[in-house]
């Protein structure tokens, strides 16, 4: 009996050890390393719901755990909100707060990373389906802060719909823009305007000559295709028969005789300006012999002008009076008749 004793009391001191290092492990598990060290405490608030999110959610800042949620309330029963109106939506907004370790996300200013576009959401992990918090960048011009009447008692991040809500509402949307649309009236028109389009390909409407007009062209541009090709090898084959040609002796030939020609040519341009020099001092020598000789001629051709002129007046004595060249003076002239 009392070896039983003893076992018994050794079974049920076994159970309260393992009870409490379960609560110590639950402690620690909810505290997130709160004992280690300074927590900062933020709060937000949501628009929709927030089922599958606990008290004890990871807080992760693009993916990287960074805290826990805190505390999970509604803001008309923490702040004693209250609607102001069927259209202010404030009193029913849901209050969350999570802390979050300084040394796991880096000692920034938060209010200059809310203005940067800072907000939290609602996310859930892909494989569990268990939700958390994500705090990420977004265009703060898309999410702007929710302005509340009250005054906070912690520092605020705003918040921005999850995923999941923005893609239901989207959806919600659709379904709503597709309610409103006559779906009878709009089966009707398509119906009729597939009819019409079937009497215009059976018929002579525009759009069956349109589609005969364009097989004819197809056609004719096939047509012109294969000419282009056809023009194509043709100018390959004169290319080959070209290239062919210059590599022959015969070009190569010519093309010696024409390079030699040049080089010919080359040299004569090269004595053009010698000969040229030449010529001109020749021009020059000529110019000065042609000068000499006008101004010796000059008097000997006026001595001969006037030796022609006295031989003219010799003769035109000789032709009225010969005699008197001969022999003496004239004789005297005859007297008048009386």
């Amino acid at each position: 009996m009392p070896q039983a004793g003893r076992s018994l009391y050794l079974r049920v001191g076994v159970l309260v050890l393992a009870g409490l290092g379960l609560a110590f492990g639950f402690v620690l598990y909810f505290t997130a390393g709160r004992l280690g060290g300074q927590q900062q405490i933020f709060e937000t608030y949501i628009r929709e719901s927030v089922a599958g999110l606990d008290v004890g959610a990871p807080v992760r800042f693009r993916g990287v755990p960074v805290g826990r949620v805190t505390e999970l309330g509604l803001v008309s029963v923490v702040y004693g909100a209250t609607a102001q109106g069927p259209d202010d939506t404030t009193a029913r907004l849901v209050l969350l707060r999570f802390a979050v370790d300084p040394e796991r996300y880096g000692r920034t200013s938060v209010e200059t990373a809310v203005a940067a576009g800072l907000r939290v959401r609602i996310a859930s992990s892909g494989v569990t389906g268990l939700a958390y918090l994500e705090i990420d960048f977004t265009d703060p011009e898309r999410a702007p802060p929710i302005e509340v009447p009250w005054t906070p008692t912690f520092q605020v991040i705003p918040s921005v719909p999850s995923t999941i809500t923005q893609v239901t509402s989207a959806a919600e949307r659709l379904m709503t823009q597709l309610a409103g649309l006559d779906i009878e009236a709009l089966i009707e028109a398509a119906t009729g305007m597939m009819n019409d389009v079937r009497g215009q390909l059976r018929g002579q409407g525009d759009l069956s000559v349109a589609l005969r007009e364009a097989s004819a062209t197809m056609v004719a541009l096939r047509e012109a295709v294969n000419d282009i090709r056809g023009a194509a090898r043709t100018v390959g084959a004169a290319g080959e028969a070209a290239q062919a040609l210059l590599g022959s002796e015969e070009v190569a030939g010519a093309a010696g005789n024409v390079g030699q020609a040049a080089a010919d040519l080359r040299v004569a341009i090269a004595r053009l300006p010698a000969v040229l020099q030449s010529l001109e001092l020749a021009l020059r020598t000529v110019r000065g012999t042609t000068a000499d000789a006008q101004a010796d001629l000059g008097p000997l051709l006026r001595d001969l002008r006037a030796t022609v002129s006295s031989l003219r007046d010799t003769a035109e004595a000789l032709r009225r009076s010969p005699s008197q060249s001969l022999f003496g003076a004239p004789p005297p002239p005859p007297r008048e008749r009386r």
